[in-house]
């Protein structure tokens, strides 16, 4: 029997940090009193309607577990979509749960990265669009940037379309190089208007790995791209 994706094993093994659950938001806590920058992790989406919550994937805890030994306060947020209609509700509570982690008072409300994985990066939309000054940055995991075959999308969620020649807004991207075609393309558009409109994009390549390469391919390769991608937030969020 297949090992369920809630199960599979991340491929570092950082210790882990304590955990609070508040409401659809798991706060992994650093050491110290804070406050401390903090990273809001956006997993992907759509899931099976009986997937088991994210925030308990391995995948997920391992992610917040290497932010936490870092100094940072690590938020896994938790939600569903089964419809891509539901997208404009599920933007707005994910924006309400990103409120609830800056207000927190071990979290420095200033400094806040967020971090979206896979389908949930088309979320990440509207803060290219509109980033507040607290938003630090934003990272991307073998991100969707532009709809799978077949998909009806509202325009507010085209990262693609959100780019803006005025954003400065600094952007980490990790491609996985045998990542699902129309994936690979999206990314491809994506890093083609950043190019044409002079923003910056911090490229991590992964040649070999496949979608979740970090639960896929055990891999050096592998390792050290999560690595690097997590100095690159870290380096975000101690800027300036």
């Amino acid at each position: 029997m297949a090992t369920p994706i809630a199960q599979m094993p991340f491929v570092l093994s950082p210790a882990a940090a304590p955990v609070e659950r508040h409401g659809r938001v798991d706060l992994h806590l650093p050491a110290g009193d804070g406050p401390h920058p903090a990273v809001v992790v956006v997993h992907g989406a759509p899931l099976p309607p009986d997937a088991a919550d994210p925030r308990d994937w391995l995948l997920f805890r391992g992610y917040a577990a290497l932010l936490a030994e870092q100094g940072l306060v690590a938020a896994v947020v938790s939600y569903h979509v089964e419809d891509l209609a539901a997208l404009p509700a599920t933007a707005d509570d994910i924006a309400g749960m990103v409120e609830l982690v800056r207000a927190d008072p071990r979290v420095d409300a200033d400094r806040v990265v967020l971090w979206f994985f896979s389908g949930g990066a088309l979320l990440m939309a509207d803060w290219l669009r509109t980033s507040p000054p607290w938003l630090r940055g934003i990272a991307a995991t073998y991100p969707l940037l532009a709809p799978m075959p077949g998909w009806e999308l509202d325009k507010r969620f085209l990262p693609v379309e959100a780019l803006d020649a005025t954003g400065a807004l600094p952007l980490v991207l990790t491609r996985a190089g045998q990542d699902a075609p129309p994936i690979l393309a999206g990314i491809e558009a994506f890093l083609d208007r950043a190019a044409h409109l002079g923003r910056s994009v911090r490229l991590i390549e992964v040649p070999d790995g496949r979608h979740a390469f970090d639960i896929l391919d055990q891999t050096e390769q592998s390792r050290e791209a999560v690595r690097t991608a997590r100095d690159a937030v870290v380096e975000l969020l101690r800027a300036g």
